[in-house]
């Protein structure tokens, strides 16, 4: 897991946290911040994962040329 995934699963989870206390509170505002930021670490975490698979692909692209 790289800083990207950590930083996406972290944001998605306020996220969560947030949008549930805003349908508990009534609170549309705090529900729709809570639903964006949720979206958002969706989001880094899928750039995360990216990046950590062309990261693997290189590295196994080295280790062919090596041979």
């Amino acid at each position: 897991m790289n800083k990207d995934e950590l930083r996406g699963k972290t944001e998605n989870l306020k996220g969560r946290l947030k949008e549930a206390a805003g349908i508990v509170a009534d609170d549309a505002r705090l529900e729709k911040e809570g639903a964006d930021e949720r979206e958002i670490g969706e989001a880094r975490e899928q750039l995360g994962k990216a990046r950590r698979n062309v990261g693997e692909a290189i590295e196994d692209l080295g280790k062919k040329i090596k041979r």
